[in-house]
């Protein structure tokens, strides 16, 4: 009798203990997801906010085309395409804005100077929303790498999570704009 209630009381701690690592799985799901959503918003709005300034006559003709172009295609670039679609516009926004003279020529047109500074926040933000979001992805695959969880099969049928791997470098001279 006393050996059942044993097995009982440790059967009850290994469930336990499974479900409480399954609830700390689907958090740290739940966080990556929300870290993704967070790197797609600020993606975005870093795409939408130099296709804008791209179509506002404020830029050269040749930069404008660059930055439209490269722009566009990170808003429409299919998932499999948007870490490179994402760094060709990195690449784009370093060649426009390599120098602080073009940016202080944006900021001397009408409507320039919020447009530099919306840009510049948006160009800031990518790196700190991917940071997130890697971080987030390797916290659930230390998790999942754990025996107890590919045994259990506790993570159920949630694809493995993937790192967004881009060039979010900014542009030197937006960057270090005072007051961005």
């Amino acid at each position: 009798m006393t050996t059942t209630i044993w097995i009982v009381i440790v059967a009850l701690a290994i469930g336990l203990y499974l479900s409480w690592t399954a609830g700390r799985l689907d958090r740290l799901h739940a966080r990556m997801d929300a870290a993704r959503a967070a790197l797609d918003a600020q993606l975005l709005r870093r795409a939408s906010v130099a296709q804008e300034l791209a179509t506002s006559k404020v830029l050269d003709p040749a930069a404008s085309i660059v930055l439209y172009q490269a722009a566009h295609a990170a808003r429409q670039a299919e998932e499999e395409h948007r870490e490179v679609a994402e760094s060709e516009l990195s690449e784009a926004l370093r060649a426009v804005f390599g120098e602080v003279a073009q940016v202080e020529a944006v900021q001397a047109a009408p409507g320039g100077e919020d447009a530099a500074k919306e840009l510049a926040a948006a160009v800031r933000r990518v790196p700190m929303a991917r940071r997130f979001h890697n971080d987030a992805v390797r916290a659930v695959r230390a998790l999942r790498r754990h025996r107890k969880v590919r045994w259990f099969r506790l993570a159920g049928h949630a694809p493995f999570p993937l790192a967004f791997e881009m060039d979010d470098e900014p542009p030197v001279a937006l960057a270090d704009r005072p007051g961005t």
